[in-house]
């Protein structure tokens, strides 16, 4: 198994998830893709850290309030959460929660690209991120769905020095030569009500097997299995509609 032990600044390094129901999320992860369960304590808010053989992998917390939906969030390693934060709010991202310590695992902060893309920033300390990359079951990739990419592209590379590589239908955002994240524009189809997004991939070397699990626990197809050139992939949502996308490796 591809253990990690650090991330550089830049690159994702974690995805947790916002849930109505953390106890029916638990179960459906763990038959999903065997994640197993670490409970924090009271006083972190039941945040659940899921393992798999051993390693990180993904969190997962309860709702904190009636107005916030399910979802996944992305996070990017940074060295500096609070120079960050500066950086965003000079080029005109949005600072929606400023820079915290969480007890003493790390330091994060939540932000907002200038088109409203919501993201997080994780500064490690005692959790560096996920410890386990490259097998079944653990995220992958990260991928901002965005209206226009001319407006934010720049502020990703101001924030997090990643480098927009465009292709037809696709930009991968380089960190040192190596794709760490990609973008894509929302489809026209789209309502507008509907804000860009920031959306995680979990291996899945089977995506169309996995995703048709995903219907069996509850959860729903978004975009059936896919292949572009040597990606394969589909996305899906979870029984509590938080989205996320099943990518294999053997054609990325």
């Amino acid at each position: 198994m591809p253990e990690r032990t650090s991330y550089e600044p830049g690159e994702p390094s974690w995805v947790d998830l916002a849930t109505g129901d953390l106890e029916s999320t638990i179960t459906f992860y763990g038959e999903l893709f065997g994640w197993q369960p670490e409970r924090g304590g009271e006083e972190f808010g039941g945040y659940t850290i899921f393992v798999r053989g051993g390693r990180t992998v993904a969190g997962a917390s309860p709702l904190v309030s009636d107005q916030q939906d399910p979802g996944w969030a992305c996070y990017v390693s940074v060295e500096d959460a609070d120079a960050t934060a500066a950086l965003v709010a000079q080029h005109a991202g949005t600072v929606q929660a400023a820079p915290m310590d969480v007890a003493d695992v790390g330091r994060m902060a939540v932000f907002a690209d200038p088109a409203g893309a919501v993201f997080r920033v994780w500064q490690p300390r005692a959790h560096i991120g996920a410890g386990l990359q490259g097998d079944e079951g653990t995220f992958a990739w990260i991928e901002l769905a965005a209206r226009d990419q001319e407006q934010v592209l720049p502020f990703y590379e101001a924030v997090f020095g990643w480098k927009a590589n465009r292709e037809p239908g696709y930009t991968e955002l380089e960190l040192d030569g190596r794709a760490v994240a990609g973008c894509m524009e929302l489809p026209s189809s789209v309502p507008a009500s509907i804000p860009p997004y920031w959306m995680p991939y979990f291996i899945a070397q089977e995506p169309a097997a996995t995703a048709e699990r995903v219907t069996g626990l509850g959860g729903t197809i978004m975009v059936p299995f896919t292949e572009i050139a040597n990606v394969a992939f589909a996305v899906v949502r979870d029984p509590q509609q938080a989205m996320f996308g099943l990518l294999s490796l053997r054609h990325h």
